[in-house]
């Protein structure tokens, strides 16, 4: 399934592409909507580029169907993000903990300037292996992202407030 998200903030877009290369951000993101458990394990930084390793846990609502084939406890996975800072991009892809026949993610996200401040475009595919649940083991992931997502941005202001 190959998706598409928007995220809008109002701060610009340096800061907030630079946000999200530090690693002093994702302790403030604990406690938004579907996933949780995050965890820096790793980051590397140089000139303009960073890598991050960021494990995430999947807390968000499956159907019966799903949780049949699929224990929602062992939805957890590391993402590994590479940043391009000047070009105000990165590139990313989860590593899942369990199931990684099953499930393979990735995709890129830019920050650009919008009006009145900036917009970050996520774009990625993923794919679930899953006998007849796989679509809406993918929907219910892109639906949990997006929501995510939503509530993500003003949690980044706020943070680039500070």
């Amino acid at each position: 399934m190959r998706f598409e998200l928007t995220q809008r903030y109002r701060s610009p877009a340096p800061a907030v592409n630079g946000a999200y290369a530090d690693v002093d951000l994702y302790p403030t993101l604990v406690g938004l909507p579907k996933l949780g458990g995050i965890e820096v394990l790793s980051h590397e930084r140089s000139d303009d580029r960073a890598v991050l390793r960021v494990r995430f846990r999947f807390t968000g609502h499956l159907p019966s169907a799903v949780t049949a084939v699929v224990d929602p406890a062992r939805l957890t996975w590391v993402q590994e993000t590479t940043h391009d800072l000047a070009g105000r991009s990165a590139t990313f892809r989860l590593l899942p903990d369990h199931y990684p026949d099953r499930l393979k993610a990735s995709g890129r996200f830019e920050v650009r300037d919008a009006a009145n401040g900036s917009e970050r475009r996520v774009t990625g595919e993923l794919k679930v292996k899953a006998f007849l649940v796989a679509g809406q083991v993918e929907q219910a992931i892109v639906s949990g992202l997006e929501e995510y997502l939503v509530a993500e941005a003003p949690t980044v202001d706020r943070y680039l407030d500070t």
